[in-house]
């Protein structure tokens, strides 16, 4: 990777002078007035570790596999579909650089993001891809704020039509797994870059549900947090659906994130294009199908048949990111802790094919909508409770990044620091 390539006013570390309190000051921060410069929000990124080889991969997928080897095999599968997504700025890197992780620090601390959330991969004792973030931890650069959300899943080869492959189980042994996977963090929690809620360092669970036990998982890292120096942990719950029952108050989480990017594929058509006639033509109340307007009633038509002809065509199922955009927050709440969750967009075709979901015809514009729209919801709380999670920083072979590509470059980090920033409300 060439970083010498990148663009002409692109930030550099030594520019990094992220809004970040010392770490007694997160307590009082909810209350004390803001500095001029604060963000409107506390943007936190979600950012996947698997651009360098480990020997895992090497064995499951090929020697040498990264995230980079399914978005360069990439194409378009239908008339329009942008594939391949290739990155501008900073290349196909490889996060064993150091000079890549800076940049993209640099990059995102310039548009206004408080800090990335490294998932985490632990698989009782056993971890995966956690090299970049151990580098980060080690050398205590770059100088950029960062949380860890574990990624509780089993590894299988579902997304390459092997479904029933298992790479390597996701397990939950009990409390002495719990203890050591407290240890195993430690150092992270007591680093000064790590991202707060009133002094407690956060941690997300990216699948609550599947802990057998999250009041036992919780109260235990909770314990061992007062005893180890820290006022407790912030444990924040990813619910992608209140459809499904989950109270994660009563489970011991603090908040929620609270995003539902594929709601529209749930809905009935029916409901599909009510909501999309009412966002094109202004709110107007058609209670029954059977009052939609022609051009709705023919969506719905559409809509209907392609629920049962798509198991016969060549190609992924195809929403429209501004469809799609207004369900995505019909999840969120007003209450405090409950934090919002935003998506640039999604494409997961270069892993997965014909059998991904496209959120098509994402643009720029139509992200500060959605990204205005998530505001919204949070600009009213204290600045300590503004978070607001964005789904993702590099997520590359999902088409779901904000990295610069090379169609549209810097434009969707541009939305962000002129909405977060400021300037872009007087626009």
């Amino acid at each position: 990777m060439n970083l010498s390539a990148q663009a002409t006013g692109s930030p550099t570390l030594d520019k990094i002078t992220t809004f970040m309190p010392a770490k007694n000051e997160n307590i009082q921060r909810a209350s004390a007035p803001l500095p001029s410069n604060a963000p409107l929000a506390r943007l936190i990124a979600f950012y996947l570790p698997q651009f360098h080889p480990i020997p895992e991969n090497d064995i499951w997928w090929g020697k040498g596999f990264t995230e980079w080897t399914n978005v360069t095999k990439a194409h378009p599968l239908f008339f329009g579909h942008y594939q391949p997504r290739l990155p501008a700025d900073l290349g196909f890197y490889d996060l064993r650089v150091p000079e890549v992780r800076a940049a993209q620090a640099a990059l995102a601390q310039a548009a206004g993001i408080e800090g990335f959330c490294y998932w985490h991969y632990w698989f009782a004792g056993k971890r995966l891809l956690e090299h970049p973030f151990n580098e980060v931890l080690r050398l205590k650069e770059p100088a950029f704020p960062f949380c860890l959300g574990w990624a509780n899943q089993t590894w299988s080869g579902i997304w390459h039509g092997e479904p029933y492959r298992t790479l390597i189980e996701q397990a939950y042994p009990g409390r002495t797994d719990y203890e050591n996977h407290f240890f195993a963090l430690l150092e992270a929690f007591h680093d000064p870059r790590y991202i707060r809620v009133r002094g407690k360092p956060m941690f997300v669970v990216y699948r609550p549900m599947d802990l057998p036990c999250a009041i036992e998982f919780i109260e235990t890292w909770q314990s061992l947090a007062e005893k180890n120096d820290l006022p407790g942990i912030h444990f924040v719950a990813n619910m992608p659906s209140v459809d499904q029952p989950y109270d994660h108050r009563a489970q011991g989480f603090a908040a929620a994130i609270a995003s539902d990017m594929f709601k529209v594929s749930n809905l009935n058509v029916w409901a599909r294009s009510l909501a999309w006639y009412q966002a094109r033509n202004g709110q107007v109340s058609m209670p029954s199908p059977f009052l939609l307007k022609p051009k709705a009633l023919a969506r719905a038509i559409w809509l209907e048949s392609m629920k049962y002809l798509q198991p016969y065509l060549s190609r992924p199922v195809v929403i429209e990111y501004a469809e799609a955009t207004l369900h995505f927050l019909a999840n969120a709440r007003k209450e405090l802790d409950s934090y919002p969750c935003i998506a640039p967009n999604w494409d997961n075709s270069a892993r997965s094919g014909t059998r991904a979901v496209v959120l098509h015809n994402s643009t720029p514009q139509l992200f500060r909508k959605h990204l205005r729209e998530a505001l919204s919801l949070v600009t009213s709380r204290p600045f300590e409770d503004r978070v607001l999670f964005v789904k993702s920083w590099n997520e590359w072979a999902e088409g779901n990044y904000l990295e610069p590509d090379q169609k549209y470059g810097h434009q969707y980090l541009d939305v962000i620091r002129e909405e977060v920033l400021g300037s872009g409300h007087s626009t």
